[in-house]
């Protein structure tokens, strides 16, 4: 292939080396138009935001073939890709981070670590005995690069995790089998697209099937659970949860999930640690890298083979 023309939406993917020889950066603002000397560029680097603005761009670059998101989750971006583009995401760059954050909130949920934070506050030595995760059964909703991570991260507390697609396969259990894991669980993990199958597949009934005290946790999608039905869930006291992603997102203010008991609750941040992006950026010049030898990045999931 000749030169490849990459266009990047923030200053470390231009500090960072070229993914391989005859490639050139150049810097793009989701509010402005295209560089001018960019016009023909092969290949524009997208992050989580302003997919309609952004994309309605696209058609103004005649040679796109590849739109490479810094995220896992693409979803946005396939309304308004161009025909006979390819997209490719960020798989494998946040799946770590994700999976340390769903360890610790089912740490300190077992645990009781707000307990204790609140006894520290008050001053009082206030001993109890707490559950641990020690041996806990953790269905996790999802069988991509979190869901793998999160299993690797979960085995030396000697869990027993089974992991949920939507096809069975080795070591996988088929979504259309999921209900009968639902009353034995300890603890679900929902690690899901935003798609049509996985909308609001936390619903009533879903969570009706948990036995009580069992926890629900969403590193995915906030569309994946129904919040109305986890909201009469916790203020029984029947389940816990903990929730990075909500729907809305962000959660305006007097949403009742601020206030709702038994719920851990964070703004979007499971991935969002030290050396995120530069992780994000390698990722994206391996696809890139993939994509300028001719072939078709492994990270793709929609478009041309």
């Amino acid at each position: 292939m000749d030169t490849v023309k990459v266009l990047v939406p923030d200053d470390l993917g231009l500090e960072l080396p070229t993914p391989t020889a005859g490639t050139t950066m150049a810097f793009y603002s989701p509010g402005a138009p295209w560089p001018s000397d960019h016009l023909d560029a092969d290949v524009v680097v997208v992050g989580f935001d302003n997919a309609p603005e952004t994309g309605a761009r696209f058609a103004d670059l005649p040679r796109l073939r590849l739109v490479q998101t810094l995220n896992a989750g693409y979803e946005q971006w396939v309304p308004h890709l161009p025909d006979g583009v390819v997209l490719s995401n960020g798989r494998g760059a946040h799946g770590g981070s994700t999976a340390e954050w769903v360890v610790a909130v089912l740490l300190s949920i077992y645990r009781d670590l707000a307990l204790f934070r609140d006894l520290q506050a008050d001053g009082v030595w206030g001993f109890r005995d707490t559950e641990t995760l020690i041996g806990k059964r953790v269905v996790v909703l999802g069988a991509g690069d979190l869901a793998v991570n999160l299993a690797a991260r979960l085995a030396p507390f000697e869990v027993e995790v089974t992991l949920v697609g939507q096809r069975a396969r080795d070591g996988v259990v088929a979504l259309s089998d999921v209900d009968g894991l639902l009353p034995d669980a300890d603890a679900v993990v929902a690690m899901l697209p935003a798609t049509p199958e996985t909308h609001h597949l936390l619903d009533a009934g879903f969570l009706a099937r948990l036995r009580d005290r069992t926890v629900v946790v969403n590193a995915g999608r906030g569309n994946a659970v129904d919040a109305d039905a986890l909201l009469a869930e916790l203020t029984s006291g029947r389940l816990r949860a903990a929730l990075d992603v909500t729907d809305p997102e962000p959660l305006p203010p007097g949403h009742p999930l601020w206030s709702a008991p038994n719920l851990i609750l964070t703004p979007h941040v499971a991935g969002s640690t030290e050396g995120a992006w530069e992780r994000a950026w390698r990722v994206a010049q391996d696809q890139i890298a993939v994509f300028a030898a001719g072939g078709r990045p492994p990270n793709a999931v929609v478009g041309p083979d």
